[in-house]
């Protein structure tokens, strides 16, 4: 089984906020098989001496170092922490505090230290997360199902949820109506499901309330497109699952359901490329680290994809968003794509961390800006 705990985007944005004399991000490939998670362990010890190395050559105090090692030594030896892992694992560090996030997906091996946090493996699983809520919707019955990325599906509870159409509008069923037309039966039994529709709606909210996280309908005419005209929650996916849920166990739904995520994450890399190529004829592209920096620098971004594997030590100017690259990576620099990604965050852009073939001419980045540079 699987232990993810993914950070929320305020979570993230606190996180690009942080500063500190010493931070820490170390990012180690696991497994959920706890017999082979040693190799995982000596990886995380073999990359916390190296940040204290690092820390030690670039003068950072001794008292300040001893208490980061104490943090990271007790993470190391807590057996407890290293039974319950995922497919990777990231620890986000100062002397005086430990965050830790177990990922779905695959990180590539590193340390970086600085006095800000290396944090653009994250941004891929907060773009593209792999766990969803399936709304299994008909006249007879409805449930809700939470799908993870490799977790057997789990069943949700909704208080006040209806059993049924039937049972929202407190009938025997919506299919007997006594009216004397069979157009006016139609008619009456659209109504009677949008009554439905709304107290579905109603319900979810309790559980949904404040999240991103997507919702993907499992339905069929007419009650399909009758509970989306209801729907009040942003997340609720365009795609969804057409074939009636009845019959369909909570297996089945999170199947059809992760074929739905990928397509729409698939889908909304195209969306994000052709929009860039509109914007260049605008003025209002670039794949230009400089001039992306100046931009996130000055809040000028809207969209921007990011290399995920790309790193690149130097620092950018607070002021200006001038770029120096360093001739190699330590205590005293940062990866200037994740600076670039974290500023552009904190303004409000969106930010697709993807890999190197998805970004316009093969560059480590692409931004789409708010107006023309």
């Amino acid at each position: 089984m699987l232990h993810v705990d993914i950070p929320t985007l305020p979570e993230i944005r606190a996180l690009i906020a942080a500063r500190a004399d010493a931070c820490v991000s170390i990012f180690v490939p696991t497994t959920p098989q706890t017999q082979q998670v040693t190799g995982s362990r000596i990886a995380f010890g073999n990359l916390t001496r190296t940040a204290l190395h690092q820390l030690e050559a670039a003068g950072v105090d001794k008292r300040r170092r001893s208490l980061l090692q104490a943090e990271l030594d007790a993470l190391g030896e807590d057996e407890a922490f290293w039974r319950l892992q995922a497919h990777s694992l990231v620890v986000l560090a100062t002397p005086d505090s430990v965050r830790t996030f177990r990922l779905a997906t695959d990180v590539t091996e590193m340390v970086e230290v600085s006095d800000r946090f290396h944090l653009k493996p994250l941004l891929r699983a907060i773009a593209f997360p792999q766990n969803a809520f399936v709304l299994a919707l008909s006249e007879n019955t409805v449930r809700l199902v939470e799908v993870f990325a490799d977790l057997p599906p789990s069943p949700v509870r909704v208080a006040d949820l209806p059993k049924g159409a039937a049972d929202a509008v407190g009938r025997a069923s919506i299919n007997n109506l006594t009216q004397n037309t069979r157009i006016a039966n139609a008619e009456g039994q659209k109504a009677l499901l949008r009554r439905y529709a709304r107290q579905v709606d109603a319900a979810l909210r309790a559980v949904l309330a404040g999240r991103e996280t997507p919702l993907i309908l499992a339905a069929t005419e007419p009650i399909g497109p009758i509970f989306r005209a209801a729907n009040s929650y942003p997340a609720l996916l365009v795609e969804g699952i057409s074939v009636s849920p009845d019959r369909m166990s909570d297996s089945a739904l999170a199947e059809a359901a992760r074929s739905v995520l990928d397509g729409h994450y698939a889908a909304e890399i195209e969306r994000a490329k052709v929009l860039f190529q509109t914007r260049i004829g605008q003025r209002r592209a670039t794949t230009d680290l400089h001039n992306a920096a100046r931009a996130a620098t000055f809040g000028a971004i809207e969209l921007l994809l990011v290399d995920i594997d790309e790193v690149l030590p130097g620092t950018v100017d607070a002021a200006d968003g001038s770029v120096l690259i360093a001739k190699e990576a330590g205590a005293s620099s940062y990866n200037v794509i994740d600076e670039i990604a974290g500023r552009a965050i904190l303004s409000g852009a969106k930010v697709l961390a993807v890999r190197r073939a998805d970004i316009p001419d093969g560059a480590p980045l692409a931004a789409v800006l708010r107006y023309p540079a």
